[in-house]
């Protein structure tokens, strides 16, 4: 068994561009071993109903038709990849049965521990995923230096194009992570964090959690949607949801 971590962070968001716009909001987020029996209080709940829980149907394919850690193997190997000795999740949990995650992580280590590829899985409100392969040329372990590209392929924001170029950084400490996602498109963009520290699931942190944001998931919509609202007073051009990219991952 392994232990589930618990991150009670901050995600930060920064507009590039004519239109201005920054927000910062607490987060929870939980971290795991995908593949072991997790060593967590009782109200958490791993592939079961809980107060909070993880449910491989969430992550890793299609929305509600995910296969968790499988996914993230096929995916390697059609991309040629290592096998990962270990595969973790890092993902908002659900809150008493309902999820929204904008962004989820699947960390691939060797069998030093070292990240080797990271998979950043997105999803949009409207129900559609797209991830997006992270790993170095050379195949190295992923250091909190190296900024790691993909093309951005995949609707976000009615607010941004479909176009531009990501930068991913990851640091991934064991007390502490930091991710941040840079988008440049044209004269604009967005700026994206994910930042806190690293300590084991407690049975007070999730009740914690659950009094400090107690909608979840919800909570996170709601916010997606008021701070779309803002942009749209503002002024920013909004853009039409086109139909998804056919491939699932890319890079």
């Amino acid at each position: 068994m392994t232990t589930v971590a618990h991150i009670a962070g901050h995600t930060w968001h920064g507009r590039k561009g004519a239109v201005e716009n920054a927000f910062r909001y607490g987060v929870d987020y939980l971290l795991l071993d995908a593949e072991a029996a997790p060593r967590a209080p009782r109200l958490f709940g791993r592939n079961r109903a809980g107060l909070i829980s993880l449910h491989d149907s969430d992550h890793g394919g299609a929305p509600g038709e995910g296969r968790g850690a499988l996914w993230v193997r096929e995916v390697l190997a059609a991309h040629g990849l290592p096998d990962p000795a270990r595969i973790e999740l890092l993902a908002q949990p659900r809150v008493l049965g309902h999820v929204f995650n904008p962004v989820s992580f699947w960390i691939c280590r060797d069998g030093d521990g070292a990240a080797r590829v990271i998979i950043a899985e997105v999803t949009n409100t409207y129900g559609d995923r797209h991830s997006y392969l992270c790993h170095r040329d050379d195949h190295a372990p992923i250091t909190a230096t190296d900024r790691l590209s993909a093309r951005k392929c995949f609707h976000v924001s009615p607010f941004q194009p479909v176009e531009g170029q990501y930068e991913f950084r990851f640091d991934l400490r064991p007390d502490r992570i930091g991710i941040w996602i840079d988008l440049t498109a044209g004269n604009g963009g967005v700026v994206a964090t994910l930042t806190g520290p690293v300590a084991p699931l407690r049975l007070r942190g999730m009740l914690g959690a659950a009094l400090r944001r107690p909608f979840g998931s919800r909570r996170v919509l709601a916010l997606i949607h008021w701070q779309a609202l803002r942009l749209w007073w503002k002024g920013a051009r909004f853009r039409s949801r086109p139909a998804p990219p056919k491939d699932e991952v890319s890079r």
